[in-house]
């Protein structure tokens, strides 16, 4: 499945959730940055419900910081896969400096992309966290525990695209997932899309200034 951009993926994931916009006053549609938020927010307006932005991020490897051996959550909540950490060679010095550069690096985004507005309040609200697509899952896991620890009554997974071993074990994290494709052989996320432009930080500000609630 080849999807046409980031906004056609949004579109045909709202679709099947259609079920939640008898509920969207009750709802918030979280988007992870950059690109999830434009994903998110489709879903946001065609559901009627709110949107926000939801970050984790992920802590790289000593001399590699595009491999994932772990990630951790805006409020502190950090997933590590220890046998990525000892096949690195990551000591917990290096852990722990990398987690807290991680910590500060979501206060900064925190602040540009919400500005002044106050977190949502999530206890007993359904919560639908949305990416443009997942791979290893690391930073996904991490937004997933984060906001279980926030007592919704119901937490929906939403992407358009994930390797299916990685979807099945991100769905024992949440009460529903909603994934579009599970190809195999699985690639990069960016090539089940015609257009993968990066989304600039510009853009989340708007769209959340535009769906956001409050």
């Amino acid at each position: 499945m080849i999807f046409k951009d980031r906004q056609d993926a949004g579109r045909q994931l709202a679709q099947h959730l259609s079920f939640l916009r008898a509920g969207a006053g009750n709802t918030w549609i979280l988007g992870l940055p950059r690109g999830g938020v434009v994903v998110a927010a489709e879903v946001a307006r065609s559901l009627g419900a709110p949107l926000d932005v939801y970050i984790t991020r992920k802590i790289g490897a000593p001399g590699n910081e595009e491999l994932a051996i772990g990630a951790v959550s805006s409020d502190g909540t950090t997933v590590l896969d220890e046998d990525l950490v000892r096949a690195t060679g990551a000591s917990d010095r290096y852990v722990a400096q990398e987690t807290e550069r991680q910590r500060a690096e979501i206060q900064r985004r925190l602040a540009r992309y919400r500005g002044n507005r106050p977190a949502p309040t999530l206890s007993g609200k359904t919560v639908v966290l949305v990416d443009d697509g997942v791979a290893t899952g690391a930073t996904t896991l991490a937004a997933l525990r984060s906001l279980r620890g926030q007592k919704p009554a119901r937490l929906i997974l939403a992407v358009p695209v994930g390797p299916p071993d990685t979807i099945q074990k991100l769905g024992h994290e949440a009460d529903q997932v909603v994934c579009l494709a599970t190809p195999e052989p699985f690639w990069a996320v960016g090539a089940f899309f015609a257009d993968w432009s990066q989304t600039t930080d510009e853009e989340v500000v708007a769209l959340l200034a535009k769906y956001g609630g409050t």
